[in-house]
């Protein structure tokens, strides 16, 4: 009577290989996902929605794969398997495996207000500024003991104990090869980077100090103007890509009256990536109009016009305030 079959254990080389293939893959289908998306909705709604669309191509990608117990693309172009007590892994394990990677990420940034929390809970405040930090470094450390020990690639996988076995037989007259310099490289500027870390907050507190006796001896704080505004207003100005939409009756950074103009002219006014009214006019170096908020959109993503393809530098871009 024959016996159960025993996979060998992955190699190292076959989870860094189907890891980077996934990652092309999800890569990929970002990029169709928002070239669709941009020419259904227009730039400007696209910026707004960036975060949710990453989401959902990541959980639509890892949800069709790891949570249907099937192998991801880069799992199976190198013939390996997930499995931890059970193979495949349980129900509520897949679904760790598919929300943990992403979804604490996107919901630290898109709902959690540091403005609000800074006001009302200081030291939570604070807490949630070093949480990314912390996240990084802990990412880092997993993956210097990966390279030295050659198990779990993803944090999320070690804490969840989902390990990898291949379909391929080892072979005996082969030596895998060894990234234990690279976990070693990691490791050292990892330490490197807690002692400027450790350096950097020593120095910060002494001019702190510093500071306090300077405030305590002198005259109480007065805000800074420039041209009648208040620097702290100005440190505290919201993204243009995040802002709403607004009718082009209430553009302020134009000198005409565009309630007045005929249906005619205001219909030639038109931005090519939103589809709507421009406001906020601006032109680029080979003289094409947009609105800012989407041509500075446009320019994050690709330097190029999106009429010409000539080069677009966010920097040079023109106001108009008349056209």
């Amino acid at each position: 009577m024959s016996g159960i079959p025993v996979f060998p254990v992955a190699q190292q080389a076959q989870i860094i290989r189907a890891h980077q293939r996934d990652l092309y893959h999800v890569s990929l289908l970002r990029e169709q996902a928002e070239n669709t998306a941009r020419a259904w909705l227009g730039t400007r709604r696209l910026t707004r929605w960036d975060k949710e669309l990453e989401l959902l191509v990541k959980l639509l990608y890892y949800g069709l794969t790891t949570g249907r117990a099937t192998q991801t693309l880069g799992e199976e172009y190198t013939d390996i398997w997930q499995y931890s007590t059970t193979i495949p892994p349980s129900r509520l394990t897949r679904a760790a495996l598919v929300l943990l990677p992403s979804l604490p990420a996107y919901i630290l940034s898109r709902f959690v207000n540091m403005a609000n929390i800074s006001a009302r809970n200081p030291r939570l405040a604070t807490i949630l500024r070093t949480l990314p930090f912390l996240l990084e470094s802990l990412t880092e450390i997993n993956l210097a003991v990966f390279y030295i020990r050659g198990i779990y690639y993803d944090i999320s996988k070690r804490l969840l104990g989902v390990r990898h076995i291949s379909s391929l037989p080892k072979n005996p007259h082969i030596r895998p090869p060894s990234y234990s310099l690279l976990g070693v490289l990691i490791a050292v500027r990892l330490i490197y980077r807690l002692i400027t870390f450790l350096q950097s907050r020593t120095s910060n507190s002494t001019l702190e100090e510093k500071k306090g006796k300077r405030t305590a001896g002198g005259s109480a704080n007065r805000e800074t103007y420039l041209d009648d505004r208040p620097v702290s207003q100005m440190l505290n100005i919201i993204d243009p890509e995040s802002e709403p939409a607004k009718p082009a009756e209430q553009d302020v950074r134009t000198m005409l009256d565009v309630a007045s103009l005929s249906p005619t002219v205001r219909a030639s006014r038109t931005c090519t990536l939103c589809l709507e009214e421009r406001t906020d006019t601006c032109s680029t170096e080979c003289g094409h109009l947009f609105c800012w908020s989407c041509i500075v959109g446009w320019g994050r993503e690709k330097a190029e016009c999106p009429l010409c393809r000539q080069s677009l530098n966010p920097t040079r871009l023109l106001p108009i305030y008349n056209l």
